[in-house]
């Protein structure tokens, strides 16, 4: 769903020593680039606060020093009132208050497949079907490939069999392995290998034989020099597993393929997105830009662009964001008219294990309550799997 809420971002620079969150002054001694917040006490406006004073004041705003001021002061945010736990009647304008911890390496997929149903000679078919925002542009329903094989001819002696011994589907699961880690024919850069997009292992032996399919790590997008461009996506590759009996078909882009089924794909770890990178705070920066800006708001592509436009973040570092949406805090100032209301956002950005991080979250906890983290890091632990020749790939106790 669309969130229409006014919002203004304050990146906290990153710098040494650190003199990003303000201890002193008021709104108009702040410096380029940092972040003070700000209130009432004893009677005294623009006075700013502390983690130990904050609770007293009757409400709060967010304000950052600019390095370009022509025509317009620092920037700041609309009037916060909290509601700290065991209060009671403290007529809070927040709605929302959380924080998202930065995860830069995101996860990838990883797919086992269980429980095979095979009978000697059977004719197999595995279908993968992979879905990331640039591959769903290049094809239909997801990039469909599919490879076919013959289960071995069991040698079973007197007895008659039907089912595949466990030395047979091992065979089996090393067959597939062979086959999807083949070249796509040809020299049409859209005949892509699946190799490209996924690693093949298998994982134990015998009746215990499991293939393992992991995706890939998605290449970074190119960044342009265009400062108005919008590069940063948030993207991430996801793929659906089919075994079943029989050839491939040409409807396999467009089914489900789930008839006839004879082994079954488990996801043990689901691909994730990576968070609080330079590159999506840099975007958050130029999505919000208009709304912060008191004058020359645009972004201008030709002849250079807008001198007012200024950048706090440090590209080697992780940043972790706090959002705060509330609405406004005395709205029968407004009952003079027909009017819509808007609620409001702020988004703070401080890099991760800095100065500057843990100032301003002591501060905006002591004034709204601890904050949910909405984002927890995946970790991930190596194992050595034994396929021939032996690879080594990553496990997860993220269990979807």
């Amino acid at each position: 769903m669309a969130d229409f809420s006014l919002t203004t971002l304050f990146v906290l620079p990153n710098t040494t020593p650190a003199v990003a969150v303000a201890t002193a002054g008021s709104t108009q001694d702040l410096t380029p680039g940092q972040v003070g917040v700000y209130g009432t006490v004893a009677g005294v406006p623009y006075t700013v606060l502390t983690a130990g004073t904050i609770p007293a004041a009757p409400y709060f705003y967010i304000a950052q020093g600019r390095a370009n001021t022509y025509l317009q002061g620092s920037k700041r945010s609309d009037k916060i009132k909290g509601c700290l736990a065991g209060q009671l009647q403290c007529n809070t304008n927040v709605t929302e208050w959380y924080k998202v911890t930065g995860c830069p390496t995101p996860v990838v997929q990883i797919t086992d497949v269980i429980n095979w149903d095979v009978q000697c000679g059977d004719v197999i078919t595995l279908t993968l079907r992979a879905h990331s925002s640039y591959i769903d542009t290049l094809y239909f329903n997801g990039l469909t490939r599919s490879v076919t094989v013959q289960a071995p001819c069991c040698a079973c002696g007197a007895d008659p069999c039907l089912d595949l011994p466990a030395a047979d589907l091992e065979a089996l699961v090393d067959k597939f392995i062979l086959k999807l880690r083949e070249q796509a024919p040809g020299n049409n850069p859209d005949n892509s290998s699946l190799n490209t997009f996924f690693t093949f292992s298998r994982v134990g032996s015998g009746a215990a034989s499991t293939l393992r399919i992991t995706g890939k790590p998605l290449t970074k997008y190119g960044v342009p020099c265009d400062v108005a461009a919008f590069p940063h996506e948030y993207d991430r590759m996801w793929f659906r597993t089919f075994v079943y009996e029989g050839p491939a078909t040409t409807a396999d882009f467009i089914v489900a393929d789930n008839c006839n089924s004879v082994a079954c794909p488990v996801i043990i770890q689901r691909a994730s997105y990576a968070t609080g990178t330079a590159d999506e705070i840099k975007q958050l920066e130029k999505n919000y830009y208009s709304y912060q800006a008191g004058y020359l708001k645009h972004l201008y592509r030709m002849m250079g662009y807008n001198q007012n436009y200024e950048s706090y973040v440090n590209d080697a570092a992780t940043y972790t964001t706090f959002y705060i949406k509330f609405n406004d805090l005395d709205r029968t100032a407004y009952n003079w008219g027909d009017y819509i209301p808007i609620d409001q956002m702020v988004i703070l950005a401080a890099a991760n294990g800095s100065a500057e991080l843990t100032a301003i979250e002591g501060i905006l906890e002591a004034a709204l309550g601890a904050a949910v983290d909405d984002n927890v890091c995946l970790t991930t632990t190596s194992t050595t799997t034994g396929v021939p020749p032996a690879t080594t790939t990553t496990t997860s106790t993220l269990i979807p």
